[in-house]
């Protein structure tokens, strides 16, 4: 069993109906039942693969869009300012969190892309459960890894578009050398045709709220774009806290993270039914806020600065 379950970006949604269109949250002093808190429990540091389990039918072309996304926050430092703002200017501000916590050691984080499983026959069925989640993220390598399942869009998961759009968690390892070690893994169901309105938002019109009309996807994927904002969110929140104890605010069972605690913020100006002040791609007209590599653009949930107690935007 998992030691923890953590929702994605859209805990919130447990209480209230609308996922992405909630306002942009001053974490301030005085707004004290959301106090964003350092629990004290260990970040993950060193030098992390990411492993993607491909759970039924991706097309190469969805792929690439996740591992470019991956390949993209390790990049180095773009040399021009077109290339700005970056996805790696983006993951950069995950350090603010290792550097709160006095361990110099921690600040050593690099991520890279791992090995890829594809399951296209569907070994689970089409209807999973979470421990069976867990199972297929078992798959990946279990050591220095987060093994992220990401399923495809006629794969129905306990809980997905109710109550969650993805989760992370942990889970102890196979023995090496007698010991057991922890691994921290991901899941992220591709929503175009379940609840894009929830999960895919602002590509999609929305379910419930105010209503506007949907941006353009960047990589022209509505479901694929969706899939990327909630890895976004569960990534910042599974480095700073994998274990349940570490960056969060509120109930641990239901914690809101250093992503989920701007749910719905992208950039400057947000407010509900209203993603920010966006950048347009002058040729596709698609609204992203972050540049990756081999050309792609992305859209990115805001981070808390654990400093300032604020969403902080790429725009």
């Amino acid at each position: 069993m998992a030691s923890f379950k953590i929702s994605s970006t859209f805990t919130l949604f447990l209480t209230i109906s609308l996922l992405h269109l909630i306002s942009a949250r001053q974490l301030t002093e005085s707004d004290q039942q959301l106090k964003f808190q350092y629990h004290k429990g260990p970040l993950l540091n060193g030098k992390i693969s990411i492993n993607l389990i491909w759970y039924g039918k991706f097309k190469p072309s969805q792929r690439a869009i996740i591992t470019d996304f991956i390949a993209s926050i390790s990049s180095p430092k773009p040399k021009t300012t077109t290339s700005q703002p970056s996805v790696a200017t983006w993951w950069k501000s995950t350090e603010k969190y290792y550097q709160l916590t006095n361990n110099k050691k921690s600040v050593n984080l690099a991520l890279s892309l791992g090995t890829q499983i594809l399951d296209e026959n569907y070994s689970l069925g089409k209807s999973l459960t979470t421990n069976q989640i867990l199972k297929l993220a078992s798959k990946g390598h279990q050591q220095n890894a987060i093994n992220i399942v990401l399923t495809s869009t006629d794969v129905l998961v306990d809980g997905f578009c109710l109550n969650r759009c993805g989760t992370h968690g942990s889970s102890y390892g196979a023995r090496v050398n007698g010991k057991r070690s922890k691994f921290a893994y991901i899941w992220v169901g591709n929503s175009e045709t379940q609840c894009a309105g929830q999960c895919a938002w602002p590509f999609h019109q929305p379910i419930y709220g105010p209503q506007s009309a949907p941006l353009v996807a960047p990589n022209n994927d509505v479901g694929l774009d969706g899939m990327v904002i909630n890895v976004a969110s569960l990534l910042a929140g599974t480095v700073t806290n994998p274990f349940g104890n570490g960056y969060f605010q509120g109930p641990k069972e239901a914690p809101l993270e250093a992503a989920s605690a701007c749910t719905g913020v992208y950039a400057k100006g947000a407010y509900p039914g209203y993603a920010g002040d966006l950048l347009v791609d002058k040729t596709t007209g698609a609204s992203y806020n972050a540049n990756g590599v081999n050309g792609r653009k992305y859209l990115l949930p805001a981070i808390v600065d654990p400093k300032t107690l604020s969403c902080s935007t790429l725009a």
